[in-house]
C-alpha cells in the first residue's frame, strides 16, 4: 500500500536570506525534486507550504508555526489517521531509494534516517498514527519541533545512512558548497 508523503515547503529562509524551496540543484527547483522523489513512491502527496510545486497545496492553520504543525496539518489534509512521510525541501540530495526505505519499513511506527556522524534527519522520516496523535497534542500545547516525537518505543533509528543523503541546505554558504543556486544566476 502506498503512504501518503507531505512535502514541507514553509518556513521563513531567515538564514538562506531566499526563499529554500526556489533554489536549484542541477536547474531543478528543491522544491520541485523533493516532489518528485514523493511522487515516485508516496500517493497521495500534499505540499505543506505557501505553493512552490505542482502538487495540491495545503497550510498550518496558522502558517510559520514551525514543522510540528506542518506535520499535522498535512496528515490531517491526506486522512489523518495512517502513517504519513514527511520530507522538506531543503533536503537535496534525499534519494527515491532512502524514502522508499523509510515507507516500507515494517511495521507501523515512526521510522527516522540517521548518518554515520549521528545526525538525525526529522524532515525526511515516517510518522506513525501514535507520533500524528503525540503531534497533535504538542502542536496544542505550543511545541514547535519534530524532535520532540523521536523518543519512544515506536521510533525505529535507521543508522549508517550516507551523509551526503541527508544534507539540509540552511544558509548561503551550504547552498555554495553543494552548488545549489537562485534562480537566474549564472554558472560559475
Amino acid at each position: 500500500m502506498p503512504i501518503p508523503g507531505l512535502l514541507l515547503t514553509g518556513g521563513s529562509s531567515s538564514r538562506m536570506g531566499v526563499t529554500k524551496a526556489i533554489l536549484l540543484v542541477d536547474g531543478v527547483s528543491l522544491a520541485e525534486r523533493a516532489a518528485r522523489v514523493l511522487l515516485a513512491v508516496c500517493e497521495p502527496v500534499v505540499e505543506v507550504g505557501p505553493g512552490y510545486s505542482q502538487l495540491t497545496r495545503v497550510s498550518e492553520d496558522a502558517p510559520g508555526c514551525g514543522p510540528l504543525a506542518a506535520l499535522v496539518a498535512g496528515a490531517d489534509a491526506v486522512g489523518g489517521t495512517d502513517p504519513v512521510l514527511l520530507l522538506a525541501c531543503d533536503l537535496p540530495f534525499v534519494t527515491e531509494e532512502l524514502v522508499a526505505r523509510l515507507a516500507a519499513w515494517p511495521g507501523a511506527g515512526t521510522v527516522v534516517p540517521v548518518d554515520r556522524d549521528g545526525f538525525v534527519q526529522p524532515v525526511c522520516a515516517r510518522y506513525s498514527r501514535d507520533a500524528l496523535d503525540r503531534a497533535r497534542e504538542l502542536v496544542a500545547s505550543g511545541e514547535r519541533s519534530l524532535r520532540s516525537l523521536l523518543s519512544g518505543p515506536d521510533v525505529t533509528r535507521l543508522d549508517d545512512i550516507d551523509g551526503r543523503v541527508l544534507v539540509d541546505v540552511d544558509t548561503p554558504e551550504d547552498a555554495q558548497r553543494w552548488g545549489i543556486r537562485p534562480p537566474g544566476s549564472l554558472e560559475s
